[in-house]
């Protein structure tokens, strides 16, 4: 079993115990570092890759939270502990909703598990611990510096994402802490923005509200035991008020329909959209899984009307083998 990469969060950017009321090197030792295999002809092999490696937080005895695309699709999965332990465990679900997976460890973890925050009452300019495996040298000592609506290129949207700065350069699973020491998000991206004319890096950030309801159905059932929101396979961007195809997942809705990179989605079931926002929204307001989605596209002069039957994109992904 590889070792995860030895690395340290620059000492100027670690969090000091002294600057919390909580005691950090505890609630530390709830993240935990954790390395998934995904079969090759497994779907999200092409864009997420056969080894993932990232952090997940221990929310409840052996349950460990994480950012679902380090293991969707995983055949195994092993967590590293702080004491140098490494243990088995099962990809149990994920949500692509929220982006949530949960990890359920096959073995003893003896690991304390971090109480759950609560996101909504986070404002900005509040100090956080991005905190990362491998305790303060892999965490980040980190400021809320906005919370607002993302849209992701994957047909993923949040109301409202937490976005934190410096960013943790290993951020996938990363446990957001408040000052009181519980979880309040998990890190799922960096990114860049421009302040003062300088780039930035700002970790995007999963708010712990939006497990609550669904914890019990990831458990139970892998998923979220509802109908499944309308998938149709295509990555886009927004540029100048445009929704455009930056890519078509192979074996999607929108390569049988024969959509394109470069198309320009100017409707959908004729309202004229101008954001991501817009066009996920209407898409799935029109029905579950399974129904037809009409989208006006233009492409190269040319405006044409096309329907593209959409799916659940779980129907794609392998099922995690049981132990």
């Amino acid at each position: 079993m590889p070792a995860l990469t030895e690395w340290r969060v620059p000492p100027a950017n670690q969090p000091r115990a002294s600057d919390y009321g909580f005691d950090l090197d505890r609630a530390l030792a709830s993240v935990v570092g954790l390395h998934a295999i995904v079969p090759p002809d497994a779907f999200s092999a092409e864009t997420l890759g056969t080894e993932r490696a990232g952090n997940g937080v221990v929310i409840d005895d052996g349950l460990v939270l994480t950012i679902g695309y380090l293991i969707t699709e995983a055949e195994s999965v092993w967590l590293h502990l702080a004491d140098g332990r490494v243990v088995e465990g099962h990809a149990l679900g994920f949500d692509s909703v929220t982006g949530f997976g949960l990890v359920q460890a096959l073995g003893e973890l003896d690991v304390e598990p971090l109480p759950l925050g609560n996101s909504a009452d986070t404002r900005i300019g509040d100090r956080v611990v991005v905190g990362g495996a491998g305790g303060r040298t892999r965490s980040v000592a980190s400021q809320i510096v906005a919370k607002q609506e993302f849209a992701g290129y994957w047909e993923y949207l949040l109301d409202e994402a937490v976005f934190t700065y410096p960013a943790h350069p290993n951020w996938g699973g990363t446990g957001l802490l408040n000052e009181h020491g519980e979880l309040i998000g998990i890190g799922s991206l960096q990114l860049e923005r421009e302040r003062d004319g300088k780039a930035e890096h700002v970790n995007m950030i999963v708010p712990i509200d939006l497990l609550k309801p669904i914890l019990d159905d990831l458990r139970k059932f892998g998923r979220v035991n509802k109908p499944s929101r309308p998938w149709l396979g295509l990555y886009s961007t927004e540029i100048d008020n445009r929704v455009v195809v930056i890519g078509i997942s192979a074996n999607g809705p929108a390569e049988r329909a024969e959509l394109k990179t470069g198309d320009v989605i100017l409707a959908v079931d004729g309202e004229k959209i101008t954001s991501q926002t817009a066009f996920y929204r209407k898409m799935w307001a029109l029905g579950a899984a399974g129904v037809d989605v009409p989208l006006t596209v233009h492409h190269e002069g040319v405006t044409f009307d096309v329907t593209v039957t959409s799916t659940d994109r779980f129907k794609l992904l392998k099922a995690p083998k049981l132990h």
